[in-house]
């Protein structure tokens, strides 16, 4: 089974980022709402989520059918895909792949055909544990039509479902089985089911509208279909929505949430509320954590585009220098435009990003971002800003510095493409022709969380990984062994 992520031509300003991660999303409609177009509208608000591929399916009085292509929403519904899309019950997925090829095959949801009927299955995240699924499956005669481990998962359900007397019980059964991070949304005939894993790595939340009920993984998906916020779903639980209503399974957890931390950080849109937290209220914290570490006297505050914005403004609100807009984001291109060359490769971050220089010129700067994975893009946007005319450019990242993998669905590259795994603070601000630079305290996390943080994964930054990581995984990440995984 293919588990490593696929080659492919990423601009550089991407390529400073972690990918996102997939977004699902499902309704259950008691008729008044049409689920194709509720599930479009879902799958748009979840854009950022992943823009590889998406596909939506339907279950119509217990036939499912579905259309799924590669691109962006936009690009793969039309309107008559929509009204040919009926039922009573959808499915959503946008995806980013961190495992399995970005081809469409790969594609989401997945739906298979089983002795007890149809199923299909949306799924964000990363088993750890799906290699050694897939070849017991493979050893016993499944034949695989994906490499992603959604394929493991829907098979693991449909071989309980056979002697379980109901799918929800199959999934409940199917659970302590498959091992790493999964929020996913489970479609078969007459009941749409919604499970997140007992560590509750990524979110998934449950809304209304009207006698509907709406699954997602952010609650800005439950806005752009009109639904009212319910509560989230639980580590742990399986939700199950059908004609007598909303129902729960949810048996104790034994191991601590950690909910991934770079939710609040980059992933989710600024408008989101994630297990009771404001995504926006978190950045902004951030930034303003960042300006009672390390004061500078400054003329200005910016932020990258878009998820530096919000801790810009924190930053700002906690220093008394003034926010305004340094740089401009190009958000009608594509991320997978094509660069023939390095030179096209190294002007490709003044295609997405461009410094508005009648407001840096002669300034002194505050720039914030979210992350620095490799250190090209931030030594880039710095240099922009310097050619634009902008006196000093101090540095602020509103995460601390990656030293670790994600092996959980995140797209954190190995420790020896990392840059501080190889440079110290001060080495990477002076890569980055900065003035200053500094990064959010890893102790500084829970308070810009609001001191909810104690359950949220930090492995990236910390090493403490609170899920058994298989060596295989590690070795595909060309781990350094010299340093073994520390685990919560």
């Amino acid at each position: 089974m293919e588990n490593t992520r696929p080659t492919r031509s990423v601009p550089g300003w991407e390529e400073e980022h972690p990918g996102e991660e997939c977004g699902v999303f499902g309704i259950y409609s008691d008729g008044t709402v049409t689920p194709s177009y509720a599930a479009y509208n879902g799958l748009l608000a979840l854009q950022h989520r992943g823009q590889e591929s998406c596909g939506i399916a339907v279950s119509d009085r217990g036939v499912i059918s579905y259309s799924k292509d590669m691109g962006l929403v936009t690009e793969a519904f039309s309107h008559r895909t929509l009204e040919n899309l009926k039922g009573q019950m959808a499915v959503g997925h946008v995806r980013y792949s961190t495992s399995g090829a970005s081809v469409r095959e790969n594609a989401q949801p997945l739906v298979m055909r089983y002795i007890k009927g149809t199923l299909a299955i949306a799924h964000n995240g990363n088993l750890t544990n799906a290699y050694e699924l897939h070849q017991i499956l493979a050893k016993q005669g499944c034949i695989f039509q994906t490499t992603i481990d959604t394929e493991v998962v829907a098979y693991m359900i449909a071989r309980e479902r056979v002697e379980a007397p109901s799918i929800e019980e199959a999934i409940h059964r199917a659970m302590p089985k498959i091992h790493g991070a999964y929020s996913m949304i489970v479609m078969s005939p007459q009941k749409l089911i919604a499970v997140r894993d007992p560590h509750g790595f990524r979110p998934l939340c449950i809304g209304k509208v009207s006698r509907s009920y709406v699954f997602a993984s952010e609650t800005c998906a439950l806005d752009a279909c009109g639904a009212e916020f319910v509560r989230d779903v639980r580590p742990g639980e399986i939700v199950v929505a059908d004609k007598n209503g909303l129902r729960s399974i949810c048996d104790p957890v034994s191991v601590k949430k950690s909910l991934c931390v770079f939710e609040y950080i980059y992933f989710a849109r600024t408008d989101s509320i994630i297990d009771g937290i404001s995504v926006y209220e978190a950045r902004k914290e951030a930034g303003r954590l960042l300006a009672r570490q390390k004061p500078v006297e400054a003329d200005m505050v910016i932020g990258v585009p878009e998820s530096g914005i919000d801790a810009a403004i924190g930053y700002s609100e906690e220093s008394g220098i003034p926010y305004q807009k340094g740089i401009v984001k190009n958000s009608y291109i594509g991320r997978t435009f094509i660069k023939p060359n390095q030179s096209e490769r190294e002007r490709s971050v003044r295609i997405k990003l461009n410094a508005l220089s009648t407001a840096v010129r002669g300034k002194r700067i505050v720039m914030l971002d979210d992350s620095i994975v490799r250190g090209t893009t931030s030594a880039r946007i710095v240099s922009m800003l310097r050619d634009c005319g902008a006196k000093e450019v101090h540095l602020r990242i509103s995460s601390p510095p990656f030293l670790w993998p994600c092996y959980y669905g995140t797209d954190i590259p190995s420790k020896n493409e990392l840059i501080a795994c190889r440079h110290s603070i001060e080495e990477i601000g002076k890569m980055s022709f900065a003035d200053s630079i500094d990064f959010l305290k890893l102790e500084n996390l829970p308070k810009m969380l609001g001191g909810k943080g104690e359950g949220c994964c930090d492995a990236c930054f910390s090493g403490k990984y609170p899920a058994e990581v298989p060596d295989y995984m590690v070795a595909q990440k060309d781990y350094d062994y010299c340093t073994p995984i520390k685990r919560l």
